[in-house]
């Protein structure tokens, strides 16, 4: 029996060497032994495993069975033993090949080409656990390892744990990981052992081989806290957390284990975490890493551990989205001088030693810096503006004096530090606008600490501000702070990306569309999406108040699977959430609809074309070499819809909306109103696409020089400022000028000139077909009577405005209003006086109606808010626009035959006749 064993095990060994059966491994062959490998004297087994280790580099020594000893430690008070089979490990070379790439930044975020870089997908199998990962034949061979070989797989942020490989066929790997390339440069690792590697799907990680990987002497293994707080006592109490948990999960798996190494275990109480806290070899004490054999003690009696604040924390690049340029900037300025300086020194240059990131609050500076330090390992060390400043003279110098040597000191052991002054702005302003001297000194003393920094320190200096401008300018050289980084607000594609980043741990209904929220959160920066995320969340749990028992100390678990944040949550988190940096100037998005507007048919087609299509088919715009319009004037009678017109269109073409009133803009302060223009127009840029509504803008843009009523330097200044950003050489982006006036006689000149309020668009009175659609805008929710028409209240009302109209139908309603109030409360006394019974006194839906009484009633209390008078200044201002065309415009058109006649003429004339 002896000798067929080793027939049968040489025989497949040789299978496996050559490359044969894919599922035959030596573990496997080793398990075959009915008796278990350890313990057992069998010359044949043991002659087979030395012949294949032999071959494969591995060790040909197998440890004997050891007796159990008693260990002093009291934290190790009471052993507990576990069976396990042997991995077999395995020798390969490791070779790395570097790419190249021409740009710095862009190369530092492309993954190698190295064979032992593999992009991560989730991966499980029935009780695979936290130490196997999958990869494919052709991943193994390119690796040199074997089916059950360990391997070390190192993730982000310097996490590293050791795990046993199985094979999975490039199908299987491909389906998993949506990766054409998934067959080689793929690796299938489970929820655990991704959370020990601290990467996610998606991820790349280093795959090294790990021959030396010893069997486990002594291991202790502990619950943690939060896990162990999340069961009742009375549950706990029933349960032997080694005998229901741990025994079971290790016995016969051989089981791969690094020290810190946390996984998840399903038992009698539910799911429980543990961590790996010790780990003794049989050649050395305090190991990172072993394989857990039958002479392995498990030890599980201790205090369960405390999760480490870091895990909680999260930072990576991974939690950067919408900033890849700006990460791969941070990451070429101070990743690399604190990992390779001796890229530096070979060139003969000095690293850098600052990076200033601007933007605006809630833009990702301080999450992209913690992310750095997270992700290097370096020596982290917060410097909050104010915290730093003392009422003792010379104490302010000496707390940033100490932060400077603190970060110098941990630098070599961290292997680099990292110096984060937030909202520098607060403790390093420009020296002559300084309001005291202890903000002067402090400056001065940051220039010399940060000239102070040796190229060799490691320590680099980041900072962040969201008022650059304020910033002393003599920090924002080369030699200190070599590089600014502006964040910014993130444009569609960077938003869907913090929405995939905050959204991935949640649980989304099947309706939500992650693109489209992308699209509608114009201005929103990553703080405003969380927030966003945030609300839906809450608006979710509020469906499910009602179910929640808050009596009972846990809620039911039936309640926490149904819990699901749909779209209509989202759209709720919508109306709540709104982009922070522009709160102050109430940015929206009107809830104002096309079939709130009667009538201009005409004027909303010209507007549809004018907004909206540079918005929605942007590359037209390009094919055509055009760029759109700047602006639109909308003037014309009061109460002809000019401002609802604008709110109509902001809303169909999803663009943020800020109506400004002329006199917000205006200051006592010489200065102060050019800059709220500044101000106004950056906040929309950023906002964009962004609709700015300057109504009743002749109160600001008055001809300038006129010397009239209202007219002034201060209102000069606002007009020259508006026209400069209007028509100057700053970038636009998406933002549109709509101006509404019923005195465009007054305006400036340069104000309507083409390139800026280039489209000059008269709303008129409406006329028949246009009072009637007004009429059914106003009415069309309120309940009318069947003998009402629309069409005979549309031919009484000519010369009427929108606004004369809006009102007719608001004064009829309010008339049936009130007789509906009064019916009811005569039918409330009368079914108290017993004359009526309950059911009688309800009131009739079919009697509340607005009737024709109720209309004749409004039409004797009409009035026409424009008199012919001002209509006549009005149709005489069209004209003049009109007849300023000239007659060679007014006549103008192309020759038939495309070609110019042959006459004595004007050659350009001949062209255009």
């Amino acid at each position: 029996m002896t000798a067929t064993k080793f027939i049968i095990t040489a025989a497949a060994l040789s299978t496996l060497l050559v490359g044969g059966a894919a599922d035959t491994s030596i573990n496997s062959i080793v398990a075959s032994s009915t008796k278990g490998f350890f313990g057992v004297n069998d010359a044949s087994v043991r002659a087979g495993w030395n012949i294949a280790t032999s071959i494969r580099g591995g060790s040909t020594e197998v440890p004997k069975k050891k007796k159990k000893k008693k260990s002093s430690s009291a934290s190790k008070a009471s052993k507990k033993k576990k069976v396990i089979k042997p991995a077999a490990t395995s020798k390969a070379a490791n070779q790395e090949s570097s790419s190249s790439n021409s740009d710095l930044s862009e190369a530092i975020l492309a993954a190698s080409n190295s064979k032992n870089t593999m992009k991560v997908y989730s991966y499980s199998e029935d009780d695979s656990g936290h130490s196997v990962v999958g990869m494919t034949e052709s991943a193994m061979l390119a690796l040199g390892v074997f089916d059950g070989d360990t391997v070390f797989v190192k993730g982000k942020r310097g996490k590293k744990t050791v795990a046993t490989v199985a094979m999975v066929s490039d199908s299987d790997a491909a389906s998993l990981s949506s990766m054409d390339d998934a067959s080689s440069l793929s690796i299938g690792m489970t929820s655990d052992a991704m959370k020990n590697a601290g990467v996610r799907a998606g991820d790349a990680v280093k795959v090294t081989p790990a021959p030396d990987v010893k069997f486990g002497k002594n291991v202790l293994i502990l619950p943690y806290q939060d896990s162990i707080d999340s069961v009742s006592e009375d549950d706990l109490a029933d349960c032997d957390i080694f005998e229901d948990y741990i025994r079971p999960y290790f016995e016969g798996k051989f089981r791969t284990l690094y020290r810190g190494d946390s996984f998840t275990i399903d038992g009698p109480v539910g799911l429980l975490e543990f961590q790996c806290v010790e780990i003794d070899t049989v050649e050395v004490d305090g190991d990172t890493a072993c394989v857990v054999v039958d002479d392995t003690v498990i030890e599980s009696d201790g205090e369960p551990v405390e999760r480490d604040e870091s895990d909680l924390d999260g930072a990576g690049y991974d939690t950067i989205g919408g900033a890849s340029k700006h990460l791969a900037a941070v990451r070429e300025l101070v990743e690399l001088p604190l990992k390779h300086p001796e890229l530096w020194s070979k060139l003969g240059i000095n690293p850098p030693r600052g990076v200033l990131l601007t933007g605006p609050s809630g833009c990702g500076k301080t999450a992209m810096a913690r992310a750095v330090a997270a992700e290097t390992g370096a020596y982290f060390f917060v410097i909050n503006g104010p915290e730093v400043i003392s009422k003792k003279a010379g104490e302010s110098e000496t707390n940033l004096r100490r932060a400077f040597e603190d970060a110098a000191a941990n630098a070599e052991d961290y292997g680099g530090a990292i110096i984060f002054i937030d909202e520098i702005d607060s403790i390093a302003p420009k020296r002559e606008k300084a309001g005291g001297e202890v903000e002067k000194r402090i400056v001065s003393q940051l220039l010399t600490l940060m000239d102070g920094l040796k190229p060799t320190s490691k320590v680099i200096v980041m900072a962040a501000s969201n008022r650059p401008a304020v910033i002393e300018s003599a920090l924002r050289r080369p030699g200190r702070f070599d590089r600014e980084l502006d964040m910014g607000i993130p444009d569609e594609q960077g938003r869907l990306e913090i929405l995939q980043i905050k959204t991935r741990d949640m649980r989304l209904g099947n309706d939500i569309d992650l693109d489209m929220l992308a699209r509608g959160t114009h201005g929103y920066v990553g703080a405003d999406l969380q927030q966003l995320c945030m609300e839906a969340a809450l608006e979710c749990i509020r469906t499910k108040m009602g179910l929640i028992d808050f009596d009972k100390d846990k809620v039911d678990k039936k309640i926490l699977d149904s819990i699901v944040v749909e779209g209509k949550h989202f759209e709720h988190a919508m109306g709540v959430v709104h982009p922070s940096s522009l709160r102050e100037n109430q940015v929206e998005v009107p809830d104002v609809h096309w079939e709130d507007v009667g009538g201009l048919e005409d004027v909303k087609r010209e507007l549809h074309e004018t907004v909206q299509y540079p918005v929605e088919h942007a590359d037209k715009y390009i094919k055509f070499g055009m760029n759109p319009s700047k602006g639109v004037l909308f003037y014309g009678p009061p109460g002809c819809g000019k401002t609802l017109l604008a709110k109509a269109i902001a809303n169909e073409c999803g663009a943020n909306f800020i109506s400004i009133k002329g006199p917000e803009l205006l200051s006592q302060w010489f200065g102060d109103s050019e800059a709220n223009v500044r101000e106004l127009f950056d906040k929309a840029r950023a906002a964009s696409p962004c609709i700015l509504m300057f109504d009743e803008m002749d109160s600001i843009a008055k001809t300038r020089g006129s010397g009239g009523p209202g007219s002034s330097e201060a209102g000069d200044r606002v007009i020259n400022q508006i026209l400069t950003e209007i028509d100057g050489v700053g970038a636009r982006k998406n933002v549109f000028c709509i101006g509404a006036t019923n005195r465009p006689d007054i305006l400036d000149p340069a104000v309507i000139r083409p390139g800026r309020l280039d489209q000059l668009i008269y709303i008129p009175l409406p006329d028949l077909k246009s009072r009637e659609a007004i009429f059914k805008a106003a009415l069309r929710k309120a309940p009318l009577e069947k003998s009402v028409s629309i069409e005979v209240l549309a031919r009484s009302t000519h010369g009427f405005s929108g606004a004369d109209i809006t009102e007719i139908c608001t004064t009829a309603s309010k008339l049936a209003i009130r007789e509906a109030i009064l019916a009811e409360e005569e039918r409330l006394q009368k079914v108290a006086a017993g004359e009526l019974d309950e059911d009688e006194g309800k009131a009739d839906p079919k009697d509340m109606v607005i009737t024709k009484r109720h209309f004749n009633f409004a039409m004797s209390k009409a009035r026409r808010s424009v008199s012919e008078k001002d209509l006549a200044l009005f149709e005489e201002f069209a004209e003049k626009q009109k007849a300023g065309r000239g007659e060679a415009a007014t006549n103008f058109k192309f020759s038939g035959s495309g070609a110019a006649d042959d006459d004595e003429d004007d050659e350009a004339a001949d062209l255009y006749e």
